[in-house]
Order: structure tokens, then C-alpha cells, then sequence
């Protein structure tokens, strides 16, 4: 049986964009396909995020079920996400270039950067239909070795992207997560004025 996307819908308040209504992360995927044409609007979308002195340090290695590429991201996933994200016809794992192409100079914000192309892929997946899952639990040692990603390029995170499936098919561990709603923290506990003194209106 399919999620029940009211579930998953977030509580906005009106002038909210509606994509980031119905943007949530999924651990069960179904077997539909993601054409080259779907992939070439999310990375398009990734690809515009803004970044510190227009450097784009962001770069994503794709991989589809079936082939090599796929096959390295799973095998460098942590167990608890390598049960789950295998449903996924597309895995993804962001990189990030820890240096200024310009001059050689550290890039402190890379990683930030990188994590504002992963929203816009994220979001652009959700206008389309379909939903990513980021992972932290990444053995970044293992994927660093079998990319060969080279020293001056940080490991970020993982990224299942798909159309939602059965949340019934994943064991119960992952279901319950699943099937809960979604919540968040309300703006007084992250918007202040001075340090954990909430912005007042």
C-alpha cells in the first residue's frame, strides 16, 4: 500500500512554496524508472544554486541500479542505510571541492555550497514527482577509494532519489519512520536576535 501522502505533507503557513510542501524523504522507492530527461532538470536545478564566489564546488557522481557506479555508492553506505536505499533506482553521492579553482585557496563555505545544490536537486525531484533521501552514513574512506576522488574534493553525502514506493515492503524498523509524520522545530528555537534569545514577530 502505497504512503499516504497527508502524512507526509508539511504543516506550512500560507506563501510557502508548495514544493517544499510536498518535499519528504522516503526509504522505500518503487521500481519506476528515472529517464536521462528527469536526471538532466534535477542536476540543471542542483547546478543553479548559488555559491561563494560563484566557484560551484559541488560535484555528483550518478549511478543507476544495475550499473558500476551504483554499485560503489551502496557498497560505501553504512549497513542501516545500504538495507533500505537498494530499493532505489538512482544513488548519488556529493562531492565537494575543498579549494578555490581561481588561486588554490581554502574554501570554507564548500561543503555549505554543496548543500544548497543537494536542496535544489531535492526540490526540483519533488516538483517533478519523485523524492531523494540524503545520508550521513557515508564511510567517506570507502567512497573516497572507490571513486578515486582526489584529495582536494571532500566526501558530503548520499542521496537516494526515486519515485515512492510501498513503505510496507521495508522491515519494520524502517516502516514505523516511514509511515510517522513529518515535524520540525518551531522558529524560536533556531531564529534569534542574540544567542538563544528568539527573534521576536
Amino acid at each position: 500500500m502505497a504512503i499516504d501522502e497527508d502524512v507526509k505533507s508539511a504543516q506550512m503557513e500560507d506563501g510557502i512554496l508548495e514544493v517544499i510542501h510536498q518535499r519528504w524523504s522516503p526509504r522505500s522507492f518503487s521500481d519506476q524508472p528515472v529517464t536521462s530527461a528527469v536526471l538532466t532538470k534535477v542536476f540543471t536545478a542542483a547546478g543553479w544554486a548559488a555559491s561563494s564566489y560563484n566557484e560551484q564546488p559541488w560535484r555528483f557522481l550518478v549511478g543507476r541500479r544495475g550499473d558500476t557506479t551504483y554499485e560503489k555508492i551502496l557498497d560505501a553506505l553504512v549497513e542501516f542505510n545500504q538495507v533500505w536505499a537498494k530499493t532505489a533506482p538512482v544513488l548519488i553521492l556529493s562531492t565537494s571541492k575543498t579549494v578555490f579553482s581561481a588561486n588554490g585557496y581554502p574554501n570554507p563555505l564548500c561543503l555549505h555550497d554543496t548543500g544548497a545544490a543537494s536542496a535544489n536537486m531535492s526540490l526540483q525531484a519533488a516538483a517533478l514527482g519523485l523524492q531523494t533521501h540524503g545520508m550521513g552514513g557515508v564511510d567517506r574512506e570507502k567512497a573516497r577509494k572507490n571513486f578515486a576522488i582526489p584529495e582536494d574534493f571532500e566526501v558530503g553525502a548520499a542521496w537516494a532519489l526515486g519515485y515512492p514506493g510501498d513503505p510496507d515492503a521495508l522491515p519494520m524498523i524502517y516502516r514505523e519512520m516511514e509511515k510517522a509524520p513529518r515535524t520540525r522545530k518551531p522558529l524560536r528555537e533556531f531564529v534569534f536576535t542574540e544567542w538563544e534569545r528568539p527573534a521576536e514577530g
